[in-house]
């Protein structure tokens, strides 16, 4: 059985006093629940706050976004050691704000999820689809190619720790939400390029959540879906109270 994960991605928001309300906050709401993994990704400045807070609690630390050299003269960057220094276990990469608007390549996701595994650090791919494609009829041909070109090169025994994130950009801060039969289609047809691409144990063993404008009011119809492992949550990781309770969902959800 996988165990279920929530990620709250929070994006350029919260400042660092702000970000240590809202982690107290949820730390205090889902004390008691451990068999599920709860991630808070605050940006780059609040990381190290944010790890004071939850340190020695139910929930773990992850980032937004990384660089795949480990030191150099690349300005602005973050490197996988950095993020390691701060308590980081998880990292979101190929984000589709990354694709959009910062020109991320399946190329460069790849060469970021071999540094983050290098690291013994969790990657959470993200993958998705547009509104023209999947008007187009394309959602399973950008997936496939996400999946493939993601984890090109990448050991089955490497692979099974990466958690996969299915996020239709079209759904993503829109309030329009992929149906719970939309998003299962997805995800069942990622596990089973899983299959493909390794064998059927790591396709079962991989954690596929699902993102999307996910909110309290839509997460237990698709948390109850077979292959719909947990939740990349963004605008509703912002609020304690709609984020303790999806948290709460998932965990009683568990599948």
């Amino acid at each position: 059985m996988r165990k279920p994960i929530v990620a709250g991605n929070w994006k350029m928001h919260k400042n660092i006093p702000e970000a240590i309300e809202l982690a107290n906050g949820i730390k205090r709401g889902v004390l008691d629940l451990h068999n599920l993994d709860i991630v808070l990704c605050p940006p780059f400045t609040a990381l190290s706050a944010v790890y004071d807070i939850i340190a020695d609690s139910n929930i773990q630390l992850g980032a937004q976004d990384v660089y795949w050299q480990e030191q150099g003269a690349f300005t602005g960057e973050i490197s996988v050691g950095m993020l390691k220094d701060v308590g980081c276990r998880f990292v979101i990469v190929g984000h589709s704000e990354r694709r959009q608007y910062f020109f991320e390549t399946n190329e460069t996701v790849n060469r970021k999820i071999k540094s983050v595994l290098r690291a013994n650090i969790i990657p959470i791919l993200c993958v998705g689809e547009t509104l023209p494609q999947r008007e187009e009829n394309k959602t399973l041909e950008i997936i496939k190619e996400q999946v493939f070109g993601g984890l090109k090169d990448i050991p089955a025994a490497e692979a099974e720790k990466i958690v996969i994130a299915y996020e239709p950009v079209w759904a993503i801060g829109t309030g329009r939400n992929a149906t719970p039969v939309q998003a299962e289609e997805v995800q069942k047809y990622i596990r089973n390029l899983l299959s493909e691409m390794y064998n059927t144990s790591i396709a079962e063993a991989v954690r596929i959540q699902y993102g999307g404008s996910v909110k309290a009011d839509n997460i237990e119809e698709l948390i109850n879906q077979p292959n719909i492992d947990g939740a990349l949550v963004g605008g509703a990781s912002l609020k304690e109270d709609s984020f303790t309770q999806i948290i709460k969902v998932c965990a009683k959800g568990e599948n």
